[in-house]
């Protein structure tokens, strides 16, 4: 497994989205090379581990990456902040990165590229070594179990400085982008005419833009699931990371030993449960994938975890992630805890600061 964390640099003094990266990736890149890299805009950085088998060693990496990220972030007078969307908006539109892509982007898609409301962080969890056909096989056998992975991982509630409404916003703006949303269920001769078509007919510029929450990286060899905020909260992230895996090696056990064709739910279904996801978090109602019914969303994370069990025992890590769920439980999602510190102070400026405080935290 590996994980790709985007973060916000913000403005210490106002907590809004500042356009500083090259600078931090530039004083990051001198100790971790490769692994920051910039993103599509001028205030966001990614961070992306080694693969690793181990849980362990996975939440050193992660810890490490943050705590070299955010130094630089320091020194380049900002922070650095996990968090889907920005809680308080930039003064002026922040610009696109200075990268041909990036520039190419923005000009063929005008209207998404505004720079107030359009940045926002996702946390990306791959899993691999997979060839083509079994990274396509697994995603078609993950669809209905994603939207309560999302409703763990909300961690955007507030965008343009105002309540969004929503738990996780970062999915309803990101959605804007042609093809962001659950994937359709594929085999690889399906893909690649798919992506084929995608790009001949100008939909898309490249691969690299198709956006579906789970899609084969066209540069690893592995599963890339894109359904999660970025979180300042480390649990978080090494959760969604260990249940992705363990709900991965579950299904993929069962392919090789039944013949059974992936679960028939429609997408238009899967659109409706990850909306729900959005709006509640894993609070309140959630929308079954398999039945169409509205259900309390943690009967859903309860059957997530039902469903990934097997494989969770099969890497040791059930009970890890038994602890981590239990936190979240206790102390809420990262959306739960930004509208907490908001209602106690009526600040988002510390909502910010929080974050902030969190996402770096030996660096406050």
């Amino acid at each position: 497994m590996g994980v790709e964390e985007e973060f916000f640099l913000v403005d210490p003094r106002t907590g809004a989205p500042v356009p500083r990266a090259p600078r931090v990736i530039e004083a990051a890149a001198a100790l971790i090379g490769p692994q920051a890299q910039s993103e599509f805009y001028s205030c966001q950085l990614e961070v992306c581990t080694q693969p690793t088998a181990s849980r362990a060693d996975l939440r050193d990496q992660l810890a490490a990456l943050r705590q070299t990220a955010g130094l630089a972030a320091r020194d380049a007078g900002c922070l650095l902040v996990g968090s889907g969307t920005a809680v308080i908006p930039p003064a002026d539109p922040i610009p696109v990165s200075d990268d041909p892509r990036y520039r190419r982007m923005a000009r063929y898609y005008r209207a998404v590229v505004d720079g107030r409301l359009g940045p926002v962080c996702g946390c990306h969890v791959h899993i691999g070594t997979l060839d083509r056909p079994q990274v396509l096989d697994l995603a078609n056998r993950l669809r209905p179990y994603l939207p309560a992975l999302q409703a763990l991982a909300v961690n955007s509630p507030f965008a343009g400085g105002l309540e969004s409404g929503f738990a996780g916003w970062r999915s309803v703006e990101f959605g804007r982008w042609p093809t962001a949303g659950p994937a359709p269920v594929l085999d690889p001769l399906g893909y690649e005419r798919t992506a084929d078509g995608l790009v001949s007919s100008g939909i898309l510029l490249d691969r690299a833009m198709i956006y579906w929450f789970a899609r084969p990286s066209e540069h690893v060899p592995t599963l890339e699931i894109r359904i999660a905020d970025s979180n300042a909260d480390l649990d978080t992230t090494v959760l969604l990371a260990l249940l992705t895996r363990g709900l991965c090696t579950a299904l993929m056990a069962e392919s090789a030993t039944e013949d059974r064709p992936p679960p028939n739910v429609p997408t238009g279904r899967l659109r409706a449960a990850h909306l729900f996801a959005a709006r509640y978090g894993r609070h309140g109602e959630g929308l079954d994938p398999f039945t169409g019914d509205t259900v309390p969303a943690h009967r859903l994370t309860s059957r997530l975890l039902g469903r990934a069990a097997p494989g969770l025992e099969a890497t040791g890590d059930l009970a890890e992630v038994e602890r981590l769920l239990d936190g979240v439980r206790r102390h809420g999602t990262g959306a739960d805890r930004q509208r907490a510190v908001h209602e106690r102070t009526g600040s988002l400026h510390t909502v910010v600061d929080h974050l902030a405080s969190i996402t770096a935290p030996d660096l406050r």
